[in-house]
């Protein structure tokens, strides 16, 4: 057994038994791990209060080989992001980040995937009401991209053209990336040039202000399902695109 302290993002945590909680945390040197705080839900547990979701600090973990599950001692609380749960959309969009991540990540090594996830949700926690859902999925495509799945959107994917930049074109799901106009026939969803300039700009971390989120989130779940994800779908952009399609329904 070793003794460790490693910077640690909390991504998520539930009840195991009467007193203790099962946390997935996500750390530059080990990826993402499982670890449980024995005794986290007694009433005063010196874990009291440090253990939400999307907190960051350094984790104290005791480390045995063979264990899916390490366990922590103690945990310092640097950032507890509490403003992520203030609003259904930033709220929803911190978990989407926190999911996708433990869907795809591994316990191998990677700090500039730590440190993008948790830049990414610090941008998401300072957001303006109206640019939360630009963020979200900016910084969601650009975990994509990092973890490399991005899409191809400069070149079509049949016969290779760099597109135009003022050329529209057909985004094809099973070709994960656009589709030229003299290719643009079958199957695809239409992908003009000013939402493919804007997807661009969401790959590569930036935000643009978008009229409307709801396509670029079908898209985005579409493009998943297709290339990122084995299992069931991610439960949080579920949610995300329900809460459009209530706002949209008349």
């Amino acid at each position: 057994m070793s003794v460790a302290c490693v910077p640690a993002l909390i991504l998520r945590g539930f009840a195991y038994g009467d007193t203790s909680r099962v946390l997935r945390l996500l750390t530059p040197d080990h990826g993402v791990i499982g670890a449980i705080a024995r005794g986290a839900r007694r009433p005063r547990s010196r874990f009291s209060a440090l253990l939400d979701p999307f907190g960051e600090g350094v984790a104290v973990l005791h480390f045995r080989d063979g264990r899916d599950l390490q366990t922590l001692t103690a945990f310092d609380l640097t950032r507890s992001r509490r403003e992520l749960g203030r609003d259904l959309r930033r709220y929803g969009a911190a978990s989407l980040v926190a999911e996708l991540l433990m869907r795809t990540a591994t316990t191998t090594a990677s700090p500039a995937l730590f440190a993008r996830a948790t830049e990414g949700l610090d941008r998401l926690e300072r957001a303006g009401p109206e640019d939360v859902e630009a963020v979200g999925l900016a910084i969601a495509w650009s975990l994509v991209d990092h973890l490399g799945f991005g899409p191809e959107l400069d070149a079509c994917t049949l016969c290779g053209r760099p597109l135009e930049t003022s050329e529209d074109a057909v985004f094809d799901y099973g070709a994960g990336g656009v589709r030229c106009s003299d290719c643009a026939g079958g199957d695809g969803a239409r992908l003009p040039a000013s939402a493919r300039a804007d997807l661009a700009q969401l790959v590569s971390a930036r935000a643009p202000r978008l009229e409307r989120t709801y396509g670029h989130w079908v898209l985005f779940e579409r493009f998943l399902a297709f290339h990122v994800l084995d299992r069931a779908p991610l439960k949080s952009l579920a949610f995300l695109l329900d809460v459009r399609r209530s706002e949209a329904a008349p």
